[in-house]
């Protein structure tokens, strides 16, 4: 099999894949700006209004898994490309909604589009990169996710200061037909195994994770009954869906992934990790404002930091990871982070805008080590025909372990109060530094 695109091909098929996953990202993050803007127009509940957001994380975490199998089966790409033109009419259909509810429902289908390509991001960069440029390859899209992220409050209120609502998602149709127009002439080619679909597995695993995640949030809104019935009907679909597919040779939940030790060290780091920064990011807002007298726009601009040291030190990591162990680099990224979170939780009321900055420019930092080598170490430990399995198992990871966090800040919040910000951050601190440990423990096993 061909190692890697070459150049140009290989420049013109990354900005493809990057211009498609920052838009997905971005979606994920714009709209919640505009919540109060939608309800008020569309007259409606704001207690409604938040199914704009809840609609599109669902069908992104019940389709990951499935859209990454059906990806090895048929081709990255035939998943790929139909998801970027799905991206597109679901943007263009949020635009033209009249009503919350068609708005949600396009936000669905918009969500199907989303899940396709995250599912397939990995997949493609490891189709794309030789396997000596792969760690600079994913450090660079760290980088692009990093940012998109940080940047899609900035870019929605930009867009609310001058234009409606709906422009937030006709911003989309020019970036998705730029990614669709070059992907589909530079994309690789990657042929699946053609194995037959498995729509049984599939309905299961969209049961499990979908109640699974949304069974911890109901929990930490103190909903118990409705939480606990989510966590039970998670239990029941994921037991009937590891009982399904344990003895299949290219299983739907990769099962046969997750006996290689590196993979299974690398999901459980990467777990961890993202519940240790989703329980920063969440509480640090709290924190800035109510207990050191910061505005919202002083909030903002403070925790610029994190994501800005995350793009200078993703890249960096990225090219290490090609040449050393990313056990090591992991360790070393998550151990930095944790400072970085202890100190943050000692700030106090008279600490300075640079007293703040240091420390959120040191936890990105220490984040960004840590994040290109251990994706590519997960990509890699995979056989390249279940890439795309590996690739749905990193988003996986990466949403459950940010569900996790959140939804331990909100229990948090609720038993002791927004005071309770030092704490939760030292909580976090101890997250990161459990992630260090199993990704040192990497060390230990032959690759």
């Amino acid at each position: 099999m061909m190692d890697g695109l070459p150049t140009p091909r290989r420049y013109w098929s990354v900005i493809a894949i990057w211009l498609a996953i920052a838009m997905a990202v971005l979606d994920s993050s714009i709209a919640n700006v505009a919540l109060p803007t939608i309800a008020s127009e569309l007259q409606s509940s704001p207690a409604l209004s938040i199914w704009v957001i809840n609609a599109y994380q669902l069908v992104i975490t019940a389709l990951l898994l499935p859209l990454a199998a059906l990806g090895d089966r048929i081709g990255y790409r035939r998943v790929y490309i139909p998801g970027i033109a799905l991206f597109v009419l679901g943007s263009v259909a949020c635009a033209m909604a009249q009503s919350l509810g068609t708005l949600i429902a396009a936000r669905m289908f918009q969500g199907i589009g989303a899940a396709s390509i995250m599912s397939m991001n990995a997949a493609l960069l490891r189709a794309t990169y030789p396997q000596s440029m792969l760690g600079r390859g994913l450090g660079y899209n760290a980088l692009v996710l990093s940012l998109s992220a940080a940047s899609g409050p900035s870019i929605a209120a930009l867009i609310l200061s001058i234009a409606s609502w709906q422009w937030l998602f006709l911003i989309n149709l020019p970036i998705g037909l730029v990614a669709l127009l070059i992907g589909m002439r530079v994309l690789p080619e990657v042929p699946g195994h053609g194995g037959r679909p498995n729509y049984l597995s599939a309905l299961y695993s969209a049961i499990a994770l979908s109640a699974l995640v949304f069974g911890i949030e109901t929990l930490a809104r103190a909903e118990t009954g409705i939480g606990l019935a989510l966590l039970c009907a998670a239990l029941i679909a994921g037991t009937l869906l590891v009982r399904r597919e344990w003895h299949r040779p290219a299983p739907l939940l990769p099962v046969d992934l997750l006996r290689i030790p590196i993979f299974a060290l690398s999901i459980s780091t990467s777990v961890t990790t993202f519940a240790a920064q989703m329980l920063a990011l969440v509480t640090l807002p709290f924190l800035l404002q109510h207990m050191l007298a910061r505005s919202v726009v002083e909030t903002g601009l403070l925790m610029t930091a994190w994501p800005l040291a995350v793009g200078f030190a993703a890249p960096l990591a990225g090219r290490l990871a090609d040449r050393f162990p990313a056990g090591l680099l992991g360790g070393i990224g998550l151990t930095v982070l944790a400072l970085g979170l202890l100190s943050l939780s000692m700030l106090g009321a008279h600490s300075g805008d640079a007293d703040i900055l240091w420390r959120m420019a040191l936890c990105g930092a220490g984040f960004g080590f840590f994040q290109s080598p251990n994706n590519r170490a997960m990509i890699t430990a995979a056989p390249r025909e279940r890439s795309g399995a590996a690739g749905g198992m990193l988003a996986t990871a990466r949403l459950l372990g940010q569900t996790c966090g959140a939804a331990t800040v909100a229990a948090g919040f609720h038993v002791m109060g927004v005071e309770s910000g030092p704490s939760l951050l030292r909580a976090a601190a101890v997250a990161a530094i459990v992630a260090a440990g199993i990704s040192m423990l990497r060390l230990r096993v032959r690759a």
